[in-house]
């Protein structure tokens, strides 16, 4: 059953649906208004607004008159105004009516309010010129109407802006002190005294918040601010009093008690430069987010937390093309697998921006779905459905395809514990490899347009059965190119924060106490936050391409001994004093570093400067044709799925050995290799920047 719904204008509470198949009735909306009519004409706040405004409304006449002759008003000009004023105050009563200037409240009164308020008194002007030159009056100055216009402005903006002041030397804690008169009141409760760092639109809109919310108990000493164009000047009231160098001797000074740093923007160099003043000063410390976590764009202090590693990372914001992104993503009916994971569930945070058709949300976790869902009912989207079950399943995916027919499909469904799935090869060829295989086959029989395969670092040069598994899901992918689905892979590092990521396992050792276990002191990964991550991919998608490896770019990577020592920091202790920092060895299916691609792929640039793709002929082996490749990985693929039934891990990596000759996996203690690596770590800074040039 279809709801049809009318939202009435100027923020008013009603709303009227409809419950039938077609459009509302005019009878429906007639009904509505003048229900809202009525309930707003009981209102006796509005007669007393009309009383205020009406008398407004003469002063402002009176007062054009005594503008106009200089304070001395003939008797004429009283016959005058005595005529005039019994049409214009209550046409400009109803020029406000209609704009809606009664509707809000004056105590929030906005920019937005003064706006209409201005336009309001234009169109009254136009009306009393109007009524001036229909009856002809015989020396009517024309200045009149411009100064009664000018002060009609001035009067009903000020009376506003009065009541607004009003109520909010009600909420500040200092009361009509907030706006420079003394303060009588005693006994005020002791408050934190802060200092914000950047006076920017995320300062302002801080400052602002704490300022106007005395329940907060904070009482903001300045602003500190890099830019010297800002030095000097004031935002609501506070003063930037310099550059963040002054920050230690502004906590001394001031006996500053907290640090709110509202820098969206700041490297996590800057970042860190703050956060060790602060340390040294003995105060604490909160920051607003990343620009890329502040989706809706809205600041507030209920928006500051603790500096968290992710921020230390803080890359710089990605552009993303957004009309490219609409034209395959908007009005398009989407599904998502493994939409209750980190990557998945993000995935679906950042689609609902591109007003979707409709979500198609597929998970095996029957927690992580029902998340998902209250997360998405709370951000205002409800037009998504909902499966349970395992992508594996044939005749579910099918009956997922056929029912709900996807347009695009984002598949980040997968098993990528490394540890783990050395232990439990069936899970990982079942989960990685076959859900994969599954997905992918029943997008081209049911013709979806777009699909994108999430895929990892460790699908080059593998070590584990984890990373064979998704290289494998690649070469799935790259053998149903030309079937007329347009299929790409998204190939990237770590993510921070997300389930697996070594940052949760830090923490919870920092909180016990300690030790912090590293497996040796030489490895390195690449890492992303978890909204980068999920943009990019969404972004990898509008790229032209066909069965192509996208490659995000991931910076330089990151020796996991200095995160862990970050991460000690932050929390306000001392490695290797406080917390102890053990190292135990490399686990299976571990490397000391991950690689993006080998120099035996031909790496090179998309129109995107973030993202790279891997040129491919998604043919190996002996395979002449696409047609031969995709038999071979067919029968490949299955003879691996019975040996997987089995449970001999040592013939499934054996079998994956086979298939991917790169594989390097260990049995029985023995790593089997075929030859030494040629590829060394890529995709730092120095392959990026080797790739200059090279455009597609």
């Amino acid at each position: 059953m279809r709801f049809w719904c009318l939202n009435l204008p100027y923020g008013s509470d009603a709303l009227l649906c409809d419950r039938v198949g077609g459009a509302v009735s005019l009878d429906s909306k007639l009904r509505g208004f003048n229900k809202i009519m009525k309930r707003q004409f009981k209102n006796p706040k509005l007669y007393l607004m009309l009383l205020y405004d009406s008398a407004i409304f003469v002063m402002a006449c009176a007062g054009a008159y005594l503008l106009r002759f200089e304070f001395r008003i003939a008797h004429e000009c009283l016959h005058q105004m005595a005529m005039i004023l019994p049409f214009i105050v209550p046409a400009e009563l109803g020029v406000f009516y209609v704009f809606g200037l009664y509707r809000g409240m004056w105590r929030y009164t906005s920019v937005v309010d003064s706006w209409r308020l201005a336009e309001a008194c234009l169109i009254s002007m136009f009306l009393n010129y109007t009524y001036v030159f229909l009856l002809r009056f015989q020396g009517f100055p024309r200045s009149i109407l411009i100064l009664n216009t000018v002060l009609m402005f001035l009067f009903a903006g000020g009376v506003r802006m009065f009541v607004r002041s009003l109520y909010v030397a009600k909420l500040n804690r200092k009361g009509l002190a907030a706006f420079g008169f003394p303060d009588a009141r005693p006994n005020l409760k002791e408050e934190c005294r802060i200092i914000v760092i950047g006076a920017g639109a995320g300062g302002e809109k801080i400052v602002r918040e704490i300022v106007e919310n005395p329940s907060l108990n904070l009482s903001v000493i300045g602003l500190l601010d890099d830019d010297s164009s800002k030095w000097g000047r004031t935002i609501h009231g506070m003063r930037v009093y310099g550059g963040i160098p002054l920050l230690p001797d502004m906590i001394r000074k001031f006996n500053v008690g907290q640090v709110l740093i509202s820098i969206p923007s700041a490297s996590g160099t800057e970042l860190r430069r703050i956060m060790e003043t602060c340390k040294c000063c003995g105060v604490s410390y909160k920051t607003l987010p990343g620009i890329a976590e502040i989706m809706d764009g809205k600041v507030s202090v209920k928006a500051l937390r603790d500096v968290d590693y992710s921020d230390l990372l803080r890359r710089q914001p990605i552009q993303l093309d957004m009309s490219g992104i609409q034209n395959y993503l908007t009005g398009q009916t989407v599904l998502v697998t493994g939409c209750g994971g980190s990557i998945g569930s993000e995935l679906c945070r950042q689609l609902v921006r591109f007003s979707p058709a409709k979500l198609v949300l597929f998970d095996i976790c029957e927690a992580n779905l029902f998340n998902i869902q209250i997360e998405l009912h709370d951000l205002g989207y409800r037009n998504c459905e909902f499966v349970l079950g395992p992508v594996q399943r044939r005749e579910l995916t099918g009956e997922v395809f056929s029912q709900f027919r996807p347009q695009v499909v984002f598949h980040a469904a997968a098993y990528k514990h490394v540890p783990m799935l050395e232990q439990n090869c069936r899970a990982a060829i079942d989960n990685n490899v076959l859900g994969s295989q599954v997905a992918m086959e029943s997008a081209v029989e049911f013709g979806v347009s777009q699909f994108v395969l999430v895929s990892t670092d460790k699908a080059v040069q593998p070590t584990s059965v984890m990373g064979a598994s998704k290289r494998l899901a690649e070469l799935i992918m790259q053998s149903l190119r030309g079937q007329g689905t347009q299929f790409k892979a998204v190939r990237f590092g770590n993510v921070v924060g997300s389930s697996g990521s070594v940052v949760p396992l830090f923490r919870r050792q920092i909180e016990l106490g300690g030790p912090v276990t590293v497996t040796h002191p030489e490895i390195t990964r690449y890492f992303m936050t978890i909204p980068e991550a999920a943009q990019l991919i969404i972004q990898a998608g509008a790229l032209a391409a066909e069965g192509e490896i996208f490659i995000l770019e991931m910076g330089t990577p990151v020796k996991i001994i200095e995160m862990a020592y970050e991460l000690i920091r932050l929390s306000g202790k001392e490695p290797g004093r406080e917390i102890e920092v053990k190292f135990v060895g490399l686990r299976p299916g571990e490397k000391l570093y991950e690689e993006l691609a080998t120099r035996e792929e031909n790496v090179v640039r998309t129109g995107h400067e973030k993202i790279m793709v891997i040129k491919s002929n998604g043919v190996i082996g002996g395979a002449k044709t696409q047609e031969n490749f995709r038999r071979y990985l067919d029968l490949q693929i299955q003879d691996l799925i019975r040996i997987a039934g089995s449970q001999d891990t040592w013939a499934v990596k054996r079998k994956l050995k086979d298939i991917i000759p790169e594989y390097s996996p260990e049995i029985c203690g023995v790593i089997l290799k075929d030859e030494p690596s040629n590829g060394s770590p890529k995709l730092g800074s120095e392959f990026i920047s080797s790739l200059k040039g090279n455009h597609r």
